[in-house]
């Protein structure tokens, strides 16, 4: 069976009457990536700031490593490798310095570890810049290392992806993958490009406005992802009255005043093409496509933005 790394009960953070977190209640299993999305303000940062110690909880339990006393969940933090919003590094100090000082102040009593991650981050041609002097990107990948060099069990990354390059994007998701499939290495992420969470999340954790409104595996996000039909037409209320015919009514979702979505239906194509045909219905598109991580996430949440 796999282990618990943290469990929440009714977590819940107040600012006077704003509730930045209402009653959140996840769990993280050991070797799994798990997707935190929602869109700025629903909670994410302030989720993992006190997952991490850097804040508490007004209400509501945690369990972290097993431990949830106060002393307990101190000792289970050393467990955790973090980069929450922004790289907390020494700006007028060197890249390995700013590695060096985190592996000491973590414990880590191995003086390679310091190359191990500078390696794994591609910054060990760089090792003595000052940090003041690497781009956006660099500082991400500095963060990143910082955060690996303690040895984690639990590693915790606040939109880790901002200012990378592509390339320097997909070279971070293999480097994840390589440290959650060889080193059993749970991590927790949260980022703004969806697609790239579809790529590289086990699991997903959405959140909006504070509350969890829906846990899921990369599986069952693929099952409601599904194909759909595209209909593109300027008949869009004979369309929906040709569908309620043939169809049940919460197999189709109009989209705007042009286009209808309609799921279940990958293999009826030719019987609605037909039935359209036959109610006059001129059609300016019919085609397969498949809903994206980002398309899910705004329909569930009802929003335009994230």
């Amino acid at each position: 069976m796999e282990k618990v790394i943290l469990q929440t009960n009714a977590l819940t953070k107040q600012y006077g009457h704003v509730k930045a977190l209402d009653s959140v209640s996840i769990e993280l299993r050991e070797k799994h990536i798990y997707g935190f999305i929602g869109r700025n303000g629903a909670g994410k940062s302030t989720f993992m700031k006190i997952l991490t110690g850097l804040s508490y909880q007004t209400t509501g339990e945690m369990t972290l490593m097993g431990e949830s006393s106060e002393k307990g969940l101190r000792e289970a933090r050393k467990s955790i490798g973090a980069m929450i919003e922004s790289p907390a590094i020494y700006p007028w100090y060197s890249v390995r310095k700013n590695v060096e000082i985190k592996r000491l102040l973590v414990g880590n009593p191995d003086p390679k570890a310091t190359d191990y991650v500078l390696e794994l981050v591609d910054l060990k041609s760089t090792e003595n810049r000052r940090a003041k002097t690497l781009s956006l990107g660099m500082k991400q990948r500095l963060g990143i290392a910082m955060a690996l060099v303690g040895n984690p069990k639990l590693l915790v990354l606040d939109e880790p992806i901002n200012g990378l390059d592509p390339q320097n994007i997909v070279s971070l998701r293999n480097l994840l993958k390589t440290l959650n499939e060889e080193r059993d290495l749970t991590i927790f992420i949260s980022s703004h490009i969806l697609n790239e969470l579809y790529l590289l999340a086990t699991d997903y954790i959405i959140i909006n406005q504070g509350r969890i409104v829906e846990t899921l595996t990369h599986g069952e996000l693929e099952d409601k992802c599904k194909k759909y039909i595209c209909v593109k037409t300027d008949s869009v209320p004979t369309a929906v009255t040709v569908l309620d015919k043939i169809m049940d009514t919460d197999s189709y979702k109009v989209i705007s005043d042009d286009t209808i979505r309609i799921f279940k239906a990958a293999a009826e194509a030719e019987r609605i093409s037909k039935a359209f045909m036959e109610a006059g219905i001129m059609l300016k598109e019919l085609s397969f496509k498949e809903q994206t991580l980002e398309e899910y996430f705004m329909n569930i949440t009802g929003g335009d933005q994230i």
